[in-house]
């Protein structure tokens, strides 16, 4: 299993649990889905009716966002002139760590983020903006936006603002 770190916050923001899908060598779309809890759940990504267990709602359910909810996401705002400070900032932070970790990295990195974040800035109010769980201001903002279909949540990181983590898991 891979978890998905922020480089420079250092939260944890989604695992290969969740659907990805690689967008042009610089983000990956996760897909998320709305899913009924009760205190005390865990949602570890898995479909209990699909697994044969039970999907009860009790009076202490609540809808969330599996991906928010797991990872323990924060939602905040921008309005375009905000975010367009935060992304100067973001990026060249992303820069100066791809210089010293994956110089090679550098000029594709730029390329590729320049139309992205034209395509984001294009959509602005599509999307909702996410922090992870230190609430570090330099950390990675990541975008939720809907499918085409106007229900199916995704988030889109940033990909070379992530670091993969292997987790080991132990089934005894």
């Amino acid at each position: 299993m891979l978890l998905y770190r922020d480089i420079l916050a250092g939260d944890e923001l989604f695992s290969d649990a969740y659907p990805i899908t690689p967008v042009d060598d610089i983000a990956y779309e996760v897909d998320c889905a709305m899913v009924t809890i009760a205190d005390g759940e865990v949602d570890i990504g898995a479909n209990p009716s699909a697994e044969g267990g039970e999907e009860a709602a009790e009076s202490t359910a609540q809808t969330v966002n599996n991906v928010i909810y797991s990872f323990r996401l924060s939602e905040t705002s921008f309005d375009k002139k905000s975010y367009m400070t935060y992304i100067k900032g973001y990026m060249k932070s992303v820069k100066a760590k791809l210089a010293e970790t994956n110089p090679e990295r550098v000029p594709v990195f730029e390329a590729k983020a320049t139309t992205l974040i034209k395509k984001i800035l294009g959509s602005f109010k599509d999307y909702e903006f996410y922090v992870g769980e230190s609430m570090d201001p330099d950390g990675m903002v990541a975008l939720l936006n809907y499918r085409e279909d106007g229900v199916t949540p995704y988030f889109t990181f940033f990909k070379d603002g992530l670091k993969e983590e292997k987790l080991h898991v132990n089934y005894e």
